[in-house]
């Protein structure tokens, strides 16, 4: 636990640095924990690195660059399309070592990984506001969720995917989230001119959102499974890999994101 609480809170600074600033450094550290989280999912579920799956990470760095970077959106058909080209050209070439299921994982790595979490970027560049709401919503959760499951937990809410898991947890980490982001409602209304209407939006915000960061979790903890390890890496002392300790945020972030494109 000491060491998930050091990593954590050093985890915690660089990510306040970054959001604050904003801008190419966030842009250029979230294409680096991009390329790094869909590493350890092509890892994890191809057993190792496949010529194939340097498609994805192409695409990756290229999706950054032209569309994240330099907002141009229309090169993203582009450039999405050029790599299911090269995609499909490496599964003819190479047929005997790189399987459908290679080039299957290459994509869904890079909507799973790369574009939700790009968005941080684009909430970002609207309001510094909504950017921090996805990790309230996840980190919260997660806190709440494994001090009342340790606490009081009984139920397993799914033990054939995350054995440790409780209703009881679950609910607690939906009850977390929901107080905390209301809280930080009440400070934006006071410092920064939130709505005061955005309190309770936010309480209920981050109850649902709080559901999709456990879902992101066990989708997170499916893929283990059903691969059989324990961790995507050890990048984080104490948390795993950037998979395992993002798992939570790649479905808060979307979630967010619509929220903003609802009330922009």
């Amino acid at each position: 636990m000491l060491v998930r609480i050091i990593s954590a809170a050093i985890g915690i600074v660089f990510l306040l640095l970054f959001i604050i600033v904003g801008g190419l450094p966030l842009e250029a550290v979230t294409l680096l924990i991009s390329l790094i989280g869909i590493y350890e999912l092509y890892k994890a579920v191809s057993g190792k690195i496949k010529p194939v799956h340097f498609a994805g990470f192409l695409l990756n760095i290229f999706y950054f660059i032209f569309v994240i970077m330099s907002d141009k959106t229309e090169y993203f058909d582009l450039i999405f399309i050029s790599m299911i080209l090269v995609i499909m050209t490496v599964l003819v070439l190479l047929h005997k070592t790189n399987t459908i299921l290679d080039g299957a994982i290459t994509v869904l790595g890079f909507f799973y990984v790369t574009v939700m979490m790009s968005l941080i970027c684009r909430l970002r560049d609207f309001s510094i506001i909504f950017t921090w709401l996805p990790f309230i919503f996840a980190f919260a959760s997660d806190t709440g969720a494994y001090f009342i499951g340790s606490a009081i937990g009984k139920h397993k809410l799914t033990p054939e995917l995350s054995p440790h898991k409780s209703v009881e947890g679950a609910i607690g980490g939906v009850v977390t989230a929901a107080v905390l982001s209301s809280i930080y409602a009440f400070v934006c209304y006071k410092y920064y001119g939130l709505a005061p209407e955005f309190i309770w939006i936010l309480a209920i915000a981050g109850a649902v959102g709080s559901v999709f960061g456990q879902l992101g979790d066990l989708a997170a903890s499916s893929i283990k499974r059903q691969v059989g390890i324990k961790d995507y890496g050890k990048i984080m002392p104490g948390h795993g890999g950037v998979m395992d300790r993002f798992d939570s945020v790649l479905f808060t972030m979307p979630f967010v994101y619509i929220i903003m494109c609802i009330f922009s």
